[in-house]
């Protein structure tokens, strides 16, 4: 019964030890400390201490280091930086460094965005060199 014992204690210990056995970090679904969620290569890749962000698709926020409630979905949406942004499409609010609030729908949607806020584009390139603040020129919501 001993050597029973021994011999399943040194099974369990070399499955606890197996590369196959070890969870990946973060958790293939998402499972991002800070209720932050994130699917594709470099999604939220320098997240440091931001909240409640969402990123699917390459390199999407791959940037934003500190910003909470913002949603890019596609290849390298809202990269940098933003707060309570969106962007949905490959390049939408690329550009985006302190802009706020802004919506961005379509490839290149706010491409070069940088601080504008309040602002929401559609479809391809819908408004790509737009920077104006809130109150200003502009496509809003």
């Amino acid at each position: 019964m001993k050597n029973f014992r021994l011999f399943i204690a040194f099974t369990l210990v070399c499955f606890a030890l197996s590369p196959a056995a070890q969870a990946v970090v973060p958790a293939p679904d998402g499972g991002y400390p800070r209720q932050n969620t994130a699917e594709g290569q470099s999604a939220l890749l320098h997240l440091t201490t931001g909240t409640y962000n969402t990123a699917v698709g390459w390199s999407s926020l791959g940037f934003l280091t500190t910003g909470s409630l913002n949603t890019g979905i596609g290849a390298a949406a809202l990269l940098t930086v933003g707060i309570n942004n969106t962007a949905n499409g490959a390049f939408a609010l690329f550009s985006n460094t302190t802009g706020f609030e802004n919506t961005a729908t379509g490839k290149q949607a706010l491409l070069s965005n940088t601080t504008g806020g309040d602002n929401t584009a559609t479809g391809n390139q819908g408004a790509p060199f737009q920077h104006h603040r809130r109150g200003q020129h502009g496509q809003r919501r």
